[in-house]
């Protein structure tokens, strides 16, 4: 099959298109490297792979046959989409319009890589799918919250107006290779400041919670939601929950670092829990993470290690 990836230089896409390949697609990476990297996918060597510099809020055609669009293009951390706020609501709106409007005509199917923050600082915990989210839509983190409600609320009208075949993925936190030191996410903050010995940074007194699914078993989580034949939005990510000041110690355990812990101050609408309720990817998809926290963590400081 031929299949889109947006957003394909970024941390989860270039692991999603190396999953595709293996998987014998043909890949076509769209990204226009605001937030994404080359480096990502450079070493990618296959007759299968090709790559496109564009940005996805302006249309694209293409005269081949597309089965299958991964709508994965969107600033994702906090630093970014903070940086980038009108960038993070032009792709979630212009950019998803866009892709449906290339998988309508094509007769492709989509599916949109959202994310747990459509929550925002959840009233439950955890947090299943029928939950509507308690959302701060004029918040600092707004901007990448309702581009992403927004994003859903579109490719379901496509669906249900045009008869586009869709899928909706809420993505929670996920950890692995290639994601970026200092970006802001609480897994490369920690690595990035515990590896150089510096203090480590907590926001609040740390008692928030975070849930952690590795990279690949979040690929398999998307892949299999792809090939389902299921439309309403599903949970992936790992409903294992610890505290961020656990989370800190665990980190320096692990890397053996010298790093102290301080505390500042918490970030405006900075969710108190995040976990995911996947008992219907269970049920839908066969899928629940397989990764262990540590073994994940391992191979990701090997990775900001350069070893």
């Amino acid at each position: 099959m031929k299949v889109i990836v947006t957003g394909g230089a970024g941390f989860l896409g270039s692991h999603l298109c190396e999953h595709l390949l293996k998987k014998g697609h043909h890949v076509i990476c769209i990204d226009n490297f605001a937030t994404g990297d080359t480096r990502n996918i450079e070493h990618i060597n296959s007759e299968k792979f090709r790559y496109l510099k564009h940005d996805v809020t302006k249309p694209i055609y293409f005269g081949d046959k597309i089965d299958y669009i991964f709508h994965l293009a969107s600033p994702a951390s906090p630093v970014t989409y903070l940086e980038l706020p009108i960038q993070t609501l032009k792709v979630g709106a212009l950019g998803t319009y866009n892709m449906l409007g290339l998988a309508k005509e094509q007769g492709a199917r989509f599916l949109l890589a959202s994310t747990s923050e459509v929550y925002g600082d959840p009233l439950v915990n955890p947090q299943p799918e029928n939950y509507w989210g308690n959302v701060n839509p004029i918040g600092p983190r707004g901007v990448y919250d309702e581009a992403k409600r927004y994003a859903e609320a579109i490719t379901m009208a496509y669906h249900n107006h045009h008869g586009v075949d869709t899928r909706i993925a809420r993505i929670f936190n996920t950890y692995g290779p290639r994601m970026r030191a200092g970006d802001g996410r609480v897994v490369p903050n920690f690595i990035d400041q515990a590896l150089k010995n510096e203090v480590i940074t907590v926001y609040g007194d740390g008692s928030q919670t975070r849930s952690f699914c590795y990279v690949s078993d979040l690929i398999e989580g998307i892949y299999r939601l792809m090939m389902s034949d299921f439309v309403e939005p599903v949970n992936l990510g790992n409903p294992d929950e610890m505290s961020v000041l656990e989370f800190a110690g665990m980190i320096i355990r692990i890397i053996g670092s010298n790093s102290k812990i301080v505390f500042t101050d918490l970030p405006v609408d900075d969710p108190k829990v995040r976990r995911p309720d996947i008992r219907r990817a269970k049920e839908v998809l066969g899928w629940e993470p397989v990764v262990d926290l540590r073994e994940g963590l391992e191979h990701t400081i090997k990775s900001f290690s350069g070893k």
